[in-house]
């Protein structure tokens, strides 16, 4: 009988020889439910933005599943979970984390990480998935920190694993925040793989170690970064095999970004994500992605760069 692993490559390729291959994006309202207190320096709002961008212009879009306990307690230690799902985290790991704890928070991050979950289901399936929220890599095996409660990068690839439907995931981290806590979850590991270009001196002030680390400079513009990205995708393909690629595609590189020490332009945004994706075409590699980070007091600047996310993945995977 075929492994679980084989059957989802022979149908995927099989999809690709037909030309049946569909890109879906996962959403859920709660997105921007969240009470949070006033001049919060979270843009909540952008994700109802993002959909509302996305529904008008006909992409297709799915409602987020929530993630289970089972697939949380695989990455994050059994007694942190329990304490954030029940409320009882001391007061220091909430301000840690910076969202005031409360049900509708646990039941948005349940459902956003369940969408990058099925997101990357669907990517291994069809090609490509997307979802409008995630990107939570600053949370670590027992805390959570800048606004990252659970790693739903880290789950969703040990889902996938576990599930048989892979053998190695890559996760590349293009927020110009490092993914620390994602860096510290997979640290030894060689099924799931890191790789991080960030900026140098930004947040976190300590640095964990991913397999692929490129620190970069504060003010670098869009021909320096391109030219790294390169370099770094060329590498990880070379020296590891990914059968998934998961995408973190944070805006906070853009100079306008009020947290961001990065200089790219509109054009140097749309370019890194092209290249990205080109890569999983060209390699022949399911990619799924995430939005991940982007901070303005007026959110709806955002959206343009958010939107270059999903254009992409539209133009090479319809």
């Amino acid at each position: 009988m075929d492994s679980s692993a084989d059957f989802i490559y022979r149908k995927r390729h099989l999809a690709r020889e037909n030309g049946t291959m569909s890109l879906r994006i996962f959403y859920h309202p709660l997105y921007s439910s969240l009470t949070l207190p006033e001049r919060h320096r979270f843009p909540l709002a952008k994700y109802q933005g993002l959909f509302e961008r996305l529904q008008v212009q006909g992409y297709p879009l799915g409602e987020a599943p929530a993630a289970t306990r089972e697939q949380i307690c695989r990455i994050h230690d059994a007694d942190y979970v329990a304490a954030a799902l029940s409320g009882q985290l001391e007061d220091r790991a909430i301000r840690k984390i910076g969202f005031p704890w409360s049900p509708m928070l646990i039941e948005r991050t349940l459902r956003s990480v369940g969408a990058t979950v099925a997101a990357s289901r669907h990517a291994l399936e069809q090609g490509c998935g997307l979802q409008i929220s995630g990107g939570y890599h600053h949370a670590h095996r027992d805390h959570g920190s800048g606004f990252c409660l659970f790693n739903d990068l880290v789950i969703a690839a040990q889902a996938c694993l576990d599930e048989g439907r892979c053998e190695q995931v890559l996760i590349v981290d293009l927020d110009v925040h490092q993914g620390d806590g994602s860096a510290a979850l997979c640290a030894g590991r060689r099924d799931i793989i890191t790789l991080s270009l960030h900026g140098e001196h930004n947040f976190p002030h300590h640095k964990a170690t991913s397999h692929l680390d490129f620190p970069l400079p504060s003010g670098m513009t869009d021909d320096a970064y391109l030219t790294t990205l390169q370099q770094a995708l060329s590498l990880a393909l070379r020296l590891y095999s990914p059968d998934l690629i998961l995408y973190q595609a944070g805006v906070d590189v853009h100079h306008a970004d009020e947290l961001g020490y990065l200089s790219l332009s509109d054009e140097g945004v749309r370019l890194r994500d092209a290249m990205v994706f080109d890569c999983a075409v060209q390699h022949g590699v399911p990619i799924a992605a995430v939005p991940g980070g982007g901070y303005r007091r007026d959110w709806q600047q955002l959206i343009p760069l958010h939107m270059s996310l999903f254009e992409t993945a539209r133009h090479r995977f319809g």
